[in-house]
Protein backbone atom coordinates (compact mmCIF):
# COMPACT_ATOMS: atom_id res chain seq x y z
CA UNK A 1 0.00 0.00 0.00
CA UNK A 2 1.05 3.45 -0.97
CA UNK A 3 0.98 7.00 1.01
CA UNK A 4 -0.18 8.48 -2.34
CA UNK A 5 -3.27 6.30 -2.79
CA UNK A 6 -5.05 6.76 0.63
CA UNK A 7 -3.95 10.60 0.08
CA UNK A 8 -6.34 10.57 -3.36
CA UNK A 9 -9.30 9.35 -1.45
CA UNK A 10 -9.02 11.61 0.99
CA UNK A 11 -9.20 14.60 -1.77
CA UNK A 12 -11.60 12.49 -3.84
CA UNK A 13 -13.99 11.83 -1.02
CA UNK A 14 -13.34 15.33 0.40
CA UNK A 15 -12.55 14.20 3.70
CA UNK A 16 -11.07 16.59 6.70
CA UNK A 17 -8.32 14.21 7.57
CA UNK A 18 -6.52 10.59 7.57
CA UNK A 19 -5.46 8.54 10.59
CA UNK A 20 -2.94 6.31 10.57
CA UNK A 21 -2.47 3.81 13.78
CA UNK A 22 -1.46 0.07 14.44
CA UNK A 23 -3.88 -2.30 15.01
CA UNK A 24 -6.76 -0.14 12.79
CA UNK A 25 -7.19 0.41 9.45
CA UNK A 26 -6.09 3.84 7.15
CA UNK A 27 -9.24 6.23 8.67
CA UNK A 28 -10.80 9.00 7.11
CA UNK A 29 -13.10 11.36 8.31
CA UNK A 30 -15.72 12.56 6.37
CA UNK A 31 -18.37 15.54 8.06
CA UNK A 32 -16.90 15.04 11.34
CA UNK A 33 -17.16 11.45 11.27
CA UNK A 34 -14.49 8.21 11.45
CA UNK A 35 -14.70 5.71 8.80
CA UNK A 36 -12.05 2.43 8.03
CA UNK A 37 -11.13 2.20 4.50
CA UNK A 38 -11.15 -1.49 4.39
CA UNK A 39 -10.88 -3.86 6.99
CA UNK A 40 -7.31 -4.81 7.24
CA UNK A 41 -5.52 -3.43 10.54
CA UNK A 42 -2.38 -1.37 9.40
CA UNK A 43 0.69 -3.05 11.08
CA UNK A 44 4.20 -1.05 12.69
CA UNK A 45 5.76 -1.91 9.03
CA UNK A 46 3.22 -0.16 7.33
CA UNK A 47 2.67 3.27 9.40
CA UNK A 48 6.79 3.11 9.90
CA UNK A 49 7.22 3.18 6.11
CA UNK A 50 4.08 5.58 5.82
CA UNK A 51 6.03 8.11 7.82
CA UNK A 52 9.44 7.46 6.36
CA UNK A 53 8.49 8.37 2.63
CA UNK A 54 7.17 11.73 3.42
CA UNK A 55 8.93 12.79 6.94
CA UNK A 56 11.98 14.81 6.28
CA UNK A 57 15.54 13.71 8.32
CA UNK A 58 15.04 16.87 10.29
CA UNK A 59 10.97 16.42 11.36
CA UNK A 60 12.36 12.31 11.82
CA UNK A 61 15.16 13.17 13.91
CA UNK A 62 12.41 15.57 15.85
CA UNK A 63 10.13 12.49 16.47
CA UNK A 64 12.93 10.45 17.77
CA UNK A 65 14.16 13.07 20.15
CA UNK A 66 10.59 13.98 21.48
CA UNK A 67 8.27 11.86 20.54
CA UNK A 68 6.25 13.65 17.74
CA UNK A 69 6.83 16.41 15.09
CA UNK A 70 4.05 18.11 12.65
CA UNK A 71 4.99 19.63 9.40
CA UNK A 72 3.22 20.94 5.76
CA UNK A 73 3.22 18.51 3.28
CA UNK A 74 3.18 19.53 -0.69
CA UNK A 75 1.29 16.93 -2.73
CA UNK A 76 2.69 17.69 -6.06
CA UNK A 77 -0.42 20.01 -7.17
CA UNK A 78 -3.00 17.89 -6.11
CA UNK A 79 -2.83 19.51 -2.10
CA UNK A 80 -1.60 20.59 1.03
CA UNK A 81 -2.12 18.44 4.60
CA UNK A 82 -0.41 19.48 7.62
CA UNK A 83 0.82 15.90 8.97
CA UNK A 84 1.02 15.25 12.33
CA UNK A 85 3.44 12.46 13.37
CA UNK A 86 4.02 10.79 16.86
CA UNK A 87 4.91 7.66 18.85
CA UNK A 88 1.88 5.70 20.49
CA UNK A 89 2.59 2.60 22.46
CA UNK A 90 6.20 2.36 20.88
CA UNK A 91 4.68 2.44 17.37
CA UNK A 92 4.17 5.20 15.21
CA UNK A 93 1.17 6.84 14.62
CA UNK A 94 0.16 9.65 11.60
CA UNK A 95 -3.13 12.66 11.26
CA UNK A 96 -2.76 14.05 8.29
CA UNK A 97 -5.16 17.09 7.36
CA UNK A 98 -6.35 18.29 4.50
CA UNK A 99 -5.69 21.68 3.54
CA UNK A 100 -8.44 23.03 1.01
CA UNK A 101 -6.62 24.09 -2.39
CA UNK A 102 -8.44 27.55 -2.48
CA UNK A 103 -8.87 30.74 -0.26
CA UNK A 104 -12.60 30.61 0.51
CA UNK A 105 -14.78 34.11 0.39
CA UNK A 106 -16.47 35.41 3.45
CA UNK A 107 -20.09 34.03 1.65
CA UNK A 108 -18.62 30.27 1.62
CA UNK A 109 -17.41 30.46 4.75
CA UNK A 110 -20.82 32.05 6.10
CA UNK A 111 -18.56 34.79 7.79
CA UNK A 112 -21.03 38.12 8.39
CA UNK A 113 -19.97 41.02 6.10
CA UNK A 114 -19.41 43.22 9.18
CA UNK A 115 -15.97 41.08 9.59
CA UNK A 116 -14.83 42.90 6.64
CA UNK A 117 -14.51 46.02 8.80
CA UNK A 118 -12.80 44.23 11.40
CA UNK A 119 -10.16 43.28 9.10
CA UNK A 120 -9.59 46.72 7.48
CA UNK A 121 -8.85 48.21 11.70
CA UNK A 122 -5.72 50.20 11.30
CA UNK A 123 -4.87 48.76 14.49
CA UNK A 124 -5.86 46.42 17.75
CA UNK A 125 -6.04 42.70 18.40
CA UNK A 126 -8.58 40.39 16.79
CA UNK A 127 -9.00 36.98 17.97
CA UNK A 128 -10.55 33.89 16.26
CA UNK A 129 -11.10 30.89 18.87
CA UNK A 130 -12.82 27.31 18.92
CA UNK A 131 -11.85 23.94 19.53
CA UNK A 132 -9.50 21.77 17.09
CA UNK A 133 -10.94 21.47 13.84
CA UNK A 134 -13.53 24.32 13.61
CA UNK A 135 -11.89 26.21 10.82
CA UNK A 136 -9.97 28.82 11.94
CA UNK A 137 -6.92 28.53 9.69
CA UNK A 138 -9.49 28.85 7.19
CA UNK A 139 -11.14 31.88 8.57
CA UNK A 140 -7.99 33.59 9.34
CA UNK A 141 -6.75 32.51 5.83
CA UNK A 142 -10.10 34.49 4.29
CA UNK A 143 -9.79 37.61 6.38
CA UNK A 144 -5.81 37.79 5.43
CA UNK A 145 -6.57 37.29 1.67
CA UNK A 146 -9.51 40.18 1.90
CA UNK A 147 -6.82 42.73 3.57
CA UNK A 148 -4.17 41.13 0.56
CA UNK A 149 -6.59 42.57 -2.01
CA UNK A 150 -7.83 45.14 -0.26
CA UNK A 151 -5.12 47.64 0.98
CA UNK A 152 -1.20 48.15 0.27
CA UNK A 153 0.39 47.08 3.53
CA UNK A 154 2.85 44.20 5.07
CA UNK A 155 1.13 41.37 6.34
CA UNK A 156 3.67 39.38 8.53
CA UNK A 157 2.03 35.53 9.14
CA UNK A 158 3.75 33.34 11.73
CA UNK A 159 2.57 29.51 11.54
CA UNK A 160 3.28 26.01 12.85
CA UNK A 161 3.31 25.13 9.80
CA UNK A 162 2.29 27.33 7.23
CA UNK A 163 -0.86 25.62 5.85
CA UNK A 164 -2.11 28.43 2.95
CA UNK A 165 0.57 30.06 0.96
CA UNK A 166 -0.90 34.08 0.14
CA UNK A 167 0.39 35.08 -3.17
CA UNK A 168 1.09 38.71 -3.08
CA UNK A 169 -1.75 40.53 -4.62
CA UNK A 170 -1.89 44.67 -3.03
CA UNK A 171 0.11 43.61 0.03
CA UNK A 172 3.64 42.52 0.69
CA UNK A 173 2.75 38.80 2.43
CA UNK A 174 5.74 37.32 4.27
CA UNK A 175 5.25 33.57 5.63
CA UNK A 176 7.40 32.74 8.45
CA UNK A 177 7.32 28.66 9.40
CA UNK A 178 8.21 27.99 13.18
CA UNK A 179 10.87 25.87 13.14
CA UNK A 180 12.10 26.37 9.78
CA UNK A 181 12.34 30.29 9.35
CA UNK A 182 12.45 31.20 12.93
CA UNK A 183 12.54 28.95 16.60
CA UNK A 184 9.67 30.15 18.01
CA UNK A 185 5.93 32.38 17.64
CA UNK A 186 7.41 34.63 20.53
CA UNK A 187 10.80 35.45 18.66
CA UNK A 188 8.43 35.66 15.51
CA UNK A 189 6.31 38.36 16.66
CA UNK A 190 9.29 40.58 18.20
CA UNK A 191 11.31 40.18 14.83
CA UNK A 192 8.91 41.28 13.22
CA UNK A 193 8.21 44.62 14.59
CA UNK A 194 10.66 45.57 13.15
CA UNK A 195 10.21 44.63 9.56
CA UNK A 196 8.14 47.55 9.03
CA UNK A 197 4.82 45.03 9.39
CA UNK A 198 1.12 46.75 9.18
CA UNK A 199 -0.64 43.34 10.11
CA UNK A 200 0.93 40.39 11.54
CA UNK A 201 -0.72 36.86 11.86
CA UNK A 202 0.25 34.74 15.32
CA UNK A 203 -1.20 31.17 13.87
CA UNK A 204 -1.35 30.30 17.76
CA UNK A 205 -1.15 31.92 21.15
CA UNK A 206 0.31 28.88 23.12
CA UNK A 207 2.27 30.62 26.14
CA UNK A 208 2.71 33.78 27.82
CA UNK A 209 5.60 35.03 25.66
CA UNK A 210 3.42 34.78 22.85
CA UNK A 211 0.75 36.22 24.75
CA UNK A 212 2.80 39.22 25.53
CA UNK A 213 4.26 39.79 22.44
CA UNK A 214 0.93 39.97 20.48
CA UNK A 215 -0.47 41.76 22.80
CA UNK A 216 2.31 44.42 22.46
CA UNK A 217 2.63 44.38 19.01
CA UNK A 218 -1.60 45.42 18.98
CA UNK A 219 -0.46 48.18 21.00
CA UNK A 220 2.51 49.73 19.34
CA UNK A 221 0.12 50.37 16.28
CA UNK A 222 -0.46 47.41 14.40
CA UNK A 223 -3.14 44.90 13.49
CA UNK A 224 -2.62 41.69 15.15
CA UNK A 225 -4.91 38.80 14.42
CA UNK A 226 -4.24 35.31 16.65
CA UNK A 227 -5.92 32.25 17.78
CA UNK A 228 -6.79 30.37 20.95
CA UNK A 229 -8.31 27.28 21.62
CA UNK A 230 -11.40 28.64 23.66
CA UNK A 231 -15.11 28.42 23.03
CA UNK A 232 -17.00 31.84 23.88
CA UNK A 233 -15.56 35.73 23.94
CA UNK A 234 -15.68 35.52 27.75
CA UNK A 235 -14.11 32.51 28.18
CA UNK A 236 -11.09 34.16 25.45
CA UNK A 237 -10.56 37.09 27.41
CA UNK A 238 -10.31 34.98 30.82
CA UNK A 239 -7.45 32.40 29.18
CA UNK A 240 -5.61 35.43 28.51
CA UNK A 241 -5.56 37.02 31.89
CA UNK A 242 -5.61 33.92 33.57
CA UNK A 243 -2.08 32.80 31.58
CA UNK A 244 -0.47 35.88 33.92
CA UNK A 245 1.00 35.76 37.40
CA UNK A 246 -1.62 37.42 39.57
CA UNK A 247 0.32 40.63 39.85
CA UNK A 248 0.17 41.03 36.27
CA UNK A 249 -3.44 40.62 35.77
CA UNK A 250 -4.55 44.12 36.60
CA UNK A 251 -1.97 45.84 34.23
CA UNK A 252 -2.83 43.10 31.38
CA UNK A 253 -6.60 43.64 31.86
CA UNK A 254 -5.87 47.22 31.44
CA UNK A 255 -3.92 46.27 28.02
CA UNK A 256 -6.10 44.17 26.73
CA UNK A 257 -9.12 46.50 27.25
CA UNK A 258 -7.87 49.03 25.28
CA UNK A 259 -5.94 46.55 22.16
CA UNK A 260 -9.01 44.07 21.71
CA UNK A 261 -10.94 45.00 18.93
CA UNK A 262 -12.84 41.60 18.39
CA UNK A 263 -13.39 37.68 19.09
CA UNK A 264 -14.42 35.48 16.29
CA UNK A 265 -15.35 32.16 18.09
CA UNK A 266 -16.80 29.82 16.13
CA UNK A 267 -17.80 25.76 15.92
CA UNK A 268 -18.13 23.36 12.44
CA UNK A 269 -21.62 21.48 12.64
CA UNK A 270 -22.74 18.58 10.76
CA UNK A 271 -25.24 19.61 8.00
CA UNK A 272 -29.06 17.88 8.70
CA UNK A 273 -28.75 16.20 5.34
CA UNK A 274 -25.19 15.08 6.37
CA UNK A 275 -23.55 16.64 3.44
CA UNK A 276 -20.86 18.96 5.09
CA UNK A 277 -20.96 21.16 8.03
CA UNK A 278 -21.76 24.99 8.40
CA UNK A 279 -19.68 27.19 10.74
CA UNK A 280 -21.90 28.77 13.50
CA UNK A 281 -19.96 31.92 15.24
CA UNK A 282 -20.01 34.31 18.28
CA UNK A 283 -19.12 37.74 17.30
CA UNK A 284 -18.03 40.07 20.00
CA UNK A 285 -16.79 43.69 18.74
CA UNK A 286 -15.25 45.70 21.81
CA UNK A 287 -17.63 48.56 22.62
CA UNK A 288 -16.59 50.93 25.24
CA UNK A 289 -19.14 48.97 27.86
CA UNK A 290 -17.18 45.82 26.96
CA UNK A 291 -13.61 47.74 27.70
CA UNK A 292 -14.98 49.24 30.65
CA UNK A 293 -16.21 45.29 31.53
CA UNK A 294 -12.63 43.36 31.21
CA UNK A 295 -11.04 46.94 33.45
CA UNK A 296 -13.63 45.89 36.00
CA UNK A 297 -12.67 41.78 35.91
CA UNK A 298 -16.86 41.61 35.19
CA UNK A 299 -15.85 39.88 31.97
CA UNK A 300 -19.03 36.68 33.00
CA UNK A 301 -21.04 40.13 32.14
CA UNK A 302 -19.95 39.98 28.58
CA UNK A 303 -22.28 37.65 27.41
CA UNK A 304 -25.54 39.96 28.58
CA UNK A 305 -23.35 42.86 26.31
CA UNK A 306 -23.25 40.50 23.36
CA UNK A 307 -26.88 39.75 23.55
CA UNK A 308 -27.84 43.73 23.94
CA UNK A 309 -25.17 44.73 21.12
CA UNK A 310 -27.46 42.81 18.17
CA UNK A 311 -27.61 46.03 16.30
CA UNK A 312 -23.76 46.43 15.44
CA UNK A 313 -23.76 42.43 14.63
CA UNK A 314 -22.68 41.28 17.91
CA UNK A 315 -24.27 37.79 18.65
CA UNK A 316 -23.86 34.63 21.06
CA UNK A 317 -22.49 31.65 19.50
CA UNK A 318 -25.82 30.05 21.26
CA UNK A 319 -28.14 32.21 19.33
CA UNK A 320 -26.20 31.75 15.90
CA UNK A 321 -26.53 27.70 16.44
CA UNK A 322 -30.37 28.48 17.31
CA UNK A 323 -31.25 30.22 14.35
CA UNK A 324 -29.31 27.56 12.24
CA UNK A 325 -31.62 25.01 13.96
CA UNK A 326 -34.63 27.15 13.29
CA UNK A 327 -33.95 27.37 9.46
CA UNK A 328 -33.55 23.59 9.84
CA UNK A 329 -29.66 23.61 9.22
CA UNK A 330 -28.50 21.18 11.89
CA UNK A 331 -30.33 19.06 14.32
CA UNK A 332 -31.71 19.85 17.75
CA UNK A 333 -28.79 17.30 19.11
CA UNK A 334 -25.93 18.65 17.64
CA UNK A 335 -27.21 22.22 18.86
CA UNK A 336 -27.46 21.23 22.22
CA UNK A 337 -23.76 19.13 21.69
CA UNK A 338 -21.75 23.13 20.98
CA UNK A 339 -24.00 24.83 22.78
CA UNK A 340 -22.35 27.05 26.10
CA UNK A 341 -25.70 27.05 28.05
CA UNK A 342 -27.69 23.88 27.28
CA UNK A 343 -30.57 24.73 29.81
CA UNK A 344 -31.25 28.21 28.67
CA UNK A 345 -31.46 27.18 24.41
CA UNK A 346 -33.34 24.42 25.93
CA UNK A 347 -35.71 26.85 27.29
CA UNK A 348 -36.07 29.02 24.60
CA UNK A 349 -36.50 25.89 22.33
CA UNK A 350 -39.72 24.74 24.60
CA UNK A 351 -41.12 28.47 24.12
CA UNK A 352 -40.52 27.97 20.67
CA UNK A 353 -42.65 24.83 20.58
CA UNK A 354 -44.83 26.20 22.42
CA UNK A 355 -45.40 29.14 20.20
CA UNK A 356 -45.87 26.73 17.37
CA UNK A 357 -49.06 24.89 18.65
CA UNK A 358 -50.51 27.47 20.19
CA UNK A 359 -50.45 29.33 16.33
CA UNK A 360 -51.66 25.78 14.96
CA UNK A 361 -54.88 25.65 17.43
CA UNK A 362 -55.67 29.15 16.14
Amino acid sequence: MEINKLLDVVIEQNASDLHLSVGRPPSIRVTGSLRSLGRTPLTPEQTMAFMKSITSDRHQRELQEGGGADFGLAYGEKARFRVSIFRERNNIGMALRLIPSKLLTFEEIGLPSLIKDVCLKPRGLVLVTGPTGSGKTTTLATMIDYINAETSDHIITVEDPIEYYHQHKKCLVTQREVGTDVPGFAEAVRRGLRQDPDVILVGEMRDLETIAAAITAAETGHLVFATLHTTGAANTVDRIIDVFPMDQQAQIRMQLSVCLEAVLSQALIPLVDVSGRIAAFEIMLCTDAIRNLIRENKTYQIPSHIQTGGKLGMILLDDFMYNLWINGKITFEEMIKHAQDPKSINEKVRTHMEQQKRLKVR
